[in-house]
């Protein structure tokens, strides 16, 4: 049957790769924890394009919390309407979209054209930028194309509560049956996303770094400025 594989099956078996992933690379390779800084490498791109996905994935973040995390009752309860929610949702989800988009789109252009960037990159890197390109572009497809038709599929009475229920080891898979296909390639995206975590450098995303979005960029000197500023290695 499948609809038992892919909204039963599935999503445990790649919550838990991506668990037993984790616990193994921080046991035995947790060097490689941290993703290496590039910066050294080409700056201007980067300074944009990362900018851009950092914030654009956090606004995401919070935008799924509301719309599959917290049930839709609890909507209704404080006074927001559908219309309103839908609104906010559009309003905020759009940005959000646009800005991971072009985020991810600049750095990807970035590890293509450059040379220096594309010779130090794996093919993990580039899978991950792939990757979250498929799940950024079909969550703007939702948020932007499907959802502003006339009729808006409300993900909240059906994906909320199917994921929801799988951490309470209930999965109500029936609820995903009638899923637009474009929801499901996203939702199926996503946890394949999840799946490969410990083996990319996406794993510095459970770091939890809190403070990347407002802290200094690092800075880098070439040598001959460094030298200019007489500080020559002495025999130099």
């Amino acid at each position: 049957m499948p609809e038992v594989f892919w909204w039963v099956v599935y999503p445990y078996v790649t919550l838990m790769m991506m668990l037993l992933g984790l616990l193994y690379r921080y046991a035995f390779r947790q060097l490689s924890w941290a993703a290496p800084s590039t910066e050294f490498l080409e700056k201007k791109w980067l300074s944009i394009g990362s900018p851009l996905f950092h914030w654009g994935i956090i606004f995401a973040f919070i935008g799924h919390v509301m719309g599959i995390i917290i049930p839709l009752e609890f909507y209704y309860a404080v006074g927001i309407n559908d219309h309103q929610y839908h609104s906010l949702a559009l309003a905020g989800g759009g940005v959000a979209a646009i800005m991971v988009m072009a985020g991810l789109i600049i750095l990807l252009i970035r590890k293509i054209i450059f040379d220096p960037v594309r010779i130090r990159a794996s093919f993990a890197d580039f899978f991950s930028l792939i990757a979250l390109l498929l799940v950024a572009g079909t969550g703007t497809w939702v948020t932007l194309v499907y959802n502003t038709g006339p009729i808006p599929y409300d993900y909240r009475q059906a994906i909320g509560p199917w994921f929801r229920s799988l951490f309470v080891l209930q999965p109500k898979y029936e609820l995903m049956a009638a899923a637009p296909m474009v929801f499901k390639i996203h939702v199926i995206a996503a946890f394949g996303l999840f799946a490969s975590i410990p083996f990319t450098s996406l794993v510095h995303f459970y770091s939890l770094p809190v403070s990347y979005p407002t802290r200094a960029p690092q800075q880098y000197r070439s040598r001959s400025n460094y030298k200019r500023k007489g500080n020559e290695t002495p025999g130099a």
